[in-house]
């Protein structure tokens, strides 16, 4: 799915991907959206030919930018968004997702959110992890760390199929 996701969005921006600026603009913005992040960035580098390592630095950077905001914001933009009919079905939504998803993390805490954010499976990621971390009330700066550890280790494993690391090697 990501990877469909991920030529999806190359199509869409297919006219900016005629500079390596542009190519690199959009591995950086694929991997700042959900579902997609440093997963579907690595993907469309690859696609697109971008050299692994450069790729890998501004994916992890696209990534990790919105960690702080939700560790630290989602629980107050929640608490607003509810005063809205329409918007707080969307947190209902938000909520029972990461709810579904948090005895993955909440008996391991800071181990189960590296392994969370860096095992890349869908439905996993970031932006799940960290809001299952602010849901639990977990320690921001702890869960700061366990997750853009969990992006490297992600950005790792990803680069391994992506690039086709293991075809190299044997």
């Amino acid at each position: 799915m990501t990877q469909k996701l991920a030529n999806f969005m190359v199509g869409i921006f297919g006219g900016v991907a005629g500079s390596i600026l542009g190519k690199y603009l959009i591995i950086f913005i694929l991997s700042m959206i959900p579902i997609l992040e440093l997963r579907g960035g690595l993907i469309a580098a690859s696609l697109l030919e971008l050299p692994m390592w450069q790729s890998f630095l501004i994916c992890f950077a696209g990534n990790i930018i919105p960690i702080p905001f939700i560790l630290w914001f989602i629980n107050p933009i929640f608490r607003k968004m509810r005063e809205w009919k329409h918007l707080g079905k969307i947190v209902v939504w938000c909520e029972n997702k990461a709810n579904s998803k948090k005895e993955k993390i909440e008996n391991l805490k800071y181990w189960g959110l590296f392994l969370f954010v860096g095992i890349p499976i869908p439905g996993t990621g970031a932006w799940m992890g960290c809001l299952i971390s602010a849901l639990l009330n977990m320690d921001k700066k702890k869960s700061l760390i366990s997750a853009f550890l969990g992006v490297i280790l992600a950005g790792i494993i990803m680069l391994i199929f992506s690039y086709g690391i293991l075809g190299r090697i044997f």
